[in-house]
């Protein structure tokens, strides 16, 4: 087994700098823009960005949840999935919602995603920021707006992503 690192430390950060500026150069003071990640990896980022934009934009009241698709996916009777929670403490009707993943790779997890949303209101628009976006693997018309890093892969291959916040590290590697 061979292993590749795409992004460790530095340039991790890096990248988690700039998607947030990206995101503040579209949204600017996101009176009208909620930040959602998906459970379970999507949670960490979702936190690390909106701290990053709390750093850069201190006196904003930008809104950050996170919510569990478990129940969403298609694949939900076929494996062992513990429910997450779900935490959206705020309204997303006519709201600019930005969903986080860490790895965009079939779009089947994003499309879970969309489903769970909607039960808690119509946003206005959807955005997909995504720290990993694995090309030519889609099995659904889904792109992210906002991407770390883009990866052409074979389906043999994987992507593992560590957060300090759960696994005491930030790198993102190429497993073959």
């Amino acid at each position: 087994m061979s292993t590749k690192i795409l992004l460790e430390k530095q340039l991790f950060s890096i990248t988690i700098e700039r998607l947030t500026a990206q995101l503040i150069e579209n949204h600017n003071d996101f009176k009208n823009t909620v930040l959602i990640g998906l459970q379970p990896r999507g949670v960490f980022l979702a936190n690390r960005i909106y701290n990053e934009l709390l750093k850069l934009q201190p006196n904003s009241k930008i809104l950050c949840g996170h919510l569990d698709i478990t129940f969403y996916r298609d694949d939900f009777r076929k494996r062992e999935l513990l429910p997450q929670s779900t935490k959206l403490n705020f309204d997303i009707e006519d709201k600019n919602v930005i969903l986080i993943d860490d790895v965009l790779y079939t779009g089947r997890t994003i499309r879970s995603g969309l489903d769970a949303m909607l039960d808690f209101g119509r946003p206005k628009k959807v955005e997909l920021l995504v720290l990993v976006n694995r090309r030519f693997a889609r099995e659904l018309p889904i792109e992210p707006n906002y991407v770390g890093i883009t990866i052409d892969s074979i389906e043999s291959q994987r992507v593992k992503v560590e957060l300090k916040e759960s696994d005491k590290t930030d790198r993102v590697t190429l497993i073959d």
